[in-house]
Protein backbone atom coordinates (compact mmCIF):
# COMPACT_ATOMS: atom_id res chain seq x y z
CA UNK A 1 0.00 0.00 0.00
CA UNK A 2 2.30 2.74 -1.44
CA UNK A 3 -0.48 5.85 -0.28
CA UNK A 4 -0.18 4.24 3.41
CA UNK A 5 3.28 3.90 3.49
CA UNK A 6 4.11 7.10 2.31
CA UNK A 7 1.84 8.85 4.88
CA UNK A 8 2.97 6.76 7.97
CA UNK A 9 6.50 6.51 7.55
CA UNK A 10 6.74 10.22 6.04
CA UNK A 11 9.02 9.38 3.18
CA UNK A 12 6.17 11.30 0.95
CA UNK A 13 6.60 11.71 -2.85
CA UNK A 14 9.67 9.28 -2.65
CA UNK A 15 7.57 6.25 -2.05
CA UNK A 16 4.85 7.11 -4.54
CA UNK A 17 7.44 8.05 -7.09
CA UNK A 18 8.78 4.62 -6.83
CA UNK A 19 7.32 3.38 -10.13
CA UNK A 20 5.47 -0.15 -8.44
CA UNK A 21 2.91 -0.27 -11.29
CA UNK A 22 5.94 -0.40 -13.72
CA UNK A 23 7.88 -2.70 -11.80
CA UNK A 24 5.44 -5.17 -11.65
CA UNK A 25 4.67 -5.11 -15.59
CA UNK A 26 8.30 -5.31 -16.00
CA UNK A 27 7.79 -8.16 -14.23
CA UNK A 28 4.66 -9.74 -15.39
CA UNK A 29 6.16 -9.38 -19.10
CA UNK A 30 9.22 -10.42 -17.99
CA UNK A 31 7.37 -13.76 -16.13
CA UNK A 32 4.84 -13.78 -19.58
CA UNK A 33 8.05 -14.24 -21.73
CA UNK A 34 9.31 -17.25 -19.84
CA UNK A 35 5.90 -19.05 -19.88
CA UNK A 36 5.47 -18.13 -16.34
CA UNK A 37 2.36 -16.03 -14.49
CA UNK A 38 2.65 -13.68 -11.63
CA UNK A 39 -0.19 -13.95 -9.19
CA UNK A 40 -0.86 -10.95 -6.83
CA UNK A 41 -1.97 -11.84 -3.50
CA UNK A 42 -4.70 -9.82 -0.86
CA UNK A 43 -2.69 -7.10 0.06
CA UNK A 44 -4.25 -8.09 3.97
CA UNK A 45 -3.40 -11.80 3.85
CA UNK A 46 -2.23 -12.46 7.19
CA UNK A 47 1.16 -14.35 5.99
CA UNK A 48 2.90 -12.93 9.02
CA UNK A 49 -0.06 -14.33 11.66
CA UNK A 50 -0.31 -17.68 10.32
CA UNK A 51 1.04 -20.92 10.81
CA UNK A 52 2.85 -22.33 7.86
CA UNK A 53 2.80 -25.82 9.55
CA UNK A 54 -1.46 -26.02 11.15
CA UNK A 55 -2.74 -22.78 9.59
CA UNK A 56 -3.87 -21.37 13.02
CA UNK A 57 -3.51 -17.60 13.25
CA UNK A 58 -2.33 -15.45 16.09
CA UNK A 59 -1.22 -12.52 16.77
CA UNK A 60 2.45 -11.61 16.67
CA UNK A 61 4.19 -8.66 17.48
CA UNK A 62 6.34 -7.02 15.20
CA UNK A 63 9.47 -6.84 17.64
CA UNK A 64 9.24 -10.90 17.46
CA UNK A 65 11.56 -12.71 15.02
CA UNK A 66 10.86 -15.81 15.58
CA UNK A 67 7.23 -17.15 14.55
CA UNK A 68 6.48 -19.73 17.68
CA UNK A 69 3.35 -21.84 16.75
CA UNK A 70 1.85 -24.45 19.90
CA UNK A 71 1.82 -26.99 17.09
CA UNK A 72 5.67 -27.09 17.70
CA UNK A 73 6.69 -25.07 14.33
CA UNK A 74 9.55 -22.14 15.57
CA UNK A 75 10.77 -20.50 12.59
CA UNK A 76 11.95 -17.28 11.91
CA UNK A 77 9.35 -14.70 11.13
CA UNK A 78 10.02 -13.61 7.54
CA UNK A 79 10.38 -16.93 6.46
CA UNK A 80 7.50 -18.43 7.56
CA UNK A 81 5.83 -15.69 6.00
CA UNK A 82 7.11 -16.67 2.86
CA UNK A 83 6.11 -20.24 2.78
CA UNK A 84 2.37 -18.34 3.79
CA UNK A 85 2.29 -16.06 0.38
CA UNK A 86 3.56 -19.55 -1.77
CA UNK A 87 1.07 -21.58 -0.38
CA UNK A 88 -1.49 -18.72 -1.02
CA UNK A 89 -0.42 -18.04 -5.04
CA UNK A 90 -0.24 -22.28 -5.29
CA UNK A 91 -3.82 -22.17 -3.75
CA UNK A 92 -5.24 -19.11 -6.24
CA UNK A 93 -3.52 -20.72 -8.96
CA UNK A 94 -5.50 -23.61 -8.67
CA UNK A 95 -8.64 -21.99 -7.89
CA UNK A 96 -8.22 -20.03 -11.52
Amino acid sequence: DMKGMSQALKFGKSVADNGWGIFTSFLQYKLKEQGKQLIKIDKWFPSTKTCSNCGSVKEVKLSERTYQCTCGLSLNRDYNSALNIKKEGIRLLASA
